[in-house]
């Protein structure tokens, strides 16, 4: 028989996995009801909207979303083609690729940011207390970051409200 602490974690990792089916499911038809974009599309432009004014250098977006380069490139291309992104050379390097927002993709990420929000509150920020919440931001924060030395910011580096 496992001991108490192996089954602790094979229990911890059940529950985890079940959690992020049931969230991923329905957030999937959430972000594609509300705006035609898959999870990744909504990750990809999330974080072009939220980088410089310039755009991303898509060597950095790649770090970013954690997809593999050429599931990214085809991601961008798909963007670029429905109008909410924009390709383009980065300044003072020939081979470098800056990817920028357009306003339809601002348009887009809006609505995708209003089914991302309900949906995630619904699913989990509603079932969980706000001290269960700032536990599981700060755990999965830590999870996510993993042998990383420098720490993206995240919702730690914020003003708590009251």
């Amino acid at each position: 028989m496992p001991d108490h602490v192996d089954y602790t974690c094979a229990q911890a990792w059940t529950a985890l996995s079940a959690a992020h089916a049931v969230v991923t499911e329905q957030l999937t038809a959430a972000l594609d009801q509300a705006c035609g974009l898959s999870s990744h599309e909504f990750d990809v432009l999330l974080r072009v909207l939220h980088g410089t004014d310039g755009g991303l250098r898509l060597g950095a977006l790649c770090k970013m979303v954690r997809i593999s380069q050429p599931s990214l490139s085809r991601t961008v291309a798909r963007l670029e083609r429905q109008g909410w992104l924009r390709r383009s050379g980065a300044p003072g390097d020939g081979r470098g690729v800056l990817v920028s927002i357009t306003e339809a993709g601002r348009a887009a990420a809006a609505r995708g940011v209003a089914a991302h929000a309900g949906t995630i509150r619904s699913l989990l920020l509603d079932r969980l207390t706000p001290d269960e919440q700032e536990l599981l931001a700060r755990a999965l924060t830590r999870v996510a970051a993993g042998d990383q030395e420098r720490k993206e910011p995240s919702w730690q580096d914020q003003p708590r409200s009251a």
